[in-house]
């Protein structure tokens, strides 16, 4: 019996197996485009656009620095590629990743693996390190829910954790074209690799 086709072709040319994806096949402008047309909260954000998560991104990573001033470019960089796995596999919000079980985060460790390895990064991220991502990760939800997706402060208090005010401060949730965002992440990718160099 045949396979199932596994695999996807990228605009770049490249042809990526999620089953068994390589280093090979990844790249940045790729991951880049794919983010910035894939909508947070399923879409369900006010707006002229899509809230993207390229976008998501960028501002995890500007509060990953926040949280973490003194971390290495190289942390920087998990920190915006930390949902980089969606551009090929989507954003599925956590009630829909919990009905599909255990082979979803199979998948994501995966690709995830493939794409630090390929931007120079270990396949796995310390402990420590992933930790100051998630709770950037929490602090972008909050904000998100509150300014965007229609969530009351108190429910986003309950589901995320109430950020401090002073990584939060100043900040506000960008919406912008997809094509913007796709350069802006691209742009501090390379504003990232420069300072690893």
């Amino acid at each position: 019996m045949k396979q199932p086709r596994a695999w996807q072709r990228m605009l770049s040319g490249r042809r990526l197996d999620l089953l068994d994806p390589t280093p090979f096949d990844i790249e940045i402008e790729d991951i880049a485009h794919g983010l910035a047309f894939v909508a947070r909260w399923n879409g369900q954000t006010q707006g002229q656009f899509a809230y993207s998560v390229a976008e998501h991104s960028l501002l995890v990573e500007t509060l990953f620095g926040r949280i973490a001033p003194n971390a290495p470019a190289k942390w920087r960089l998990a920190a915006l590629l930390h949902d980089a796995p969606e551009y090929v596999i989507g954003d599925m919000i956590s009630p829909v990743k919990s009905a599909v079980g255990p082979g979803y985060g199979v998948l994501d460790d995966r690709l995830t693996a493939a794409i630090h390895i390929r931007f120079g990064l270990p396949a796995t991220i310390p402990s420590k390190i992933k930790k100051q991502i998630k709770k950037a990760d929490r602090i972008s939800a909050w904000m998100e829910a509150t300014q965007i997706a229609g969530f009351t402060t108190d429910e986003a208090n309950k589901l995320f954790g109430k950020p401090e005010l002073n990584l939060t401060e100043g900040l506000d949730i960008t919406l912008r074209p997809p094509v913007e965002t796709r350069n802006a992440f691209t742009a501090r990718y390379q504003v990232l690799l420069g300072a690893m160099a």
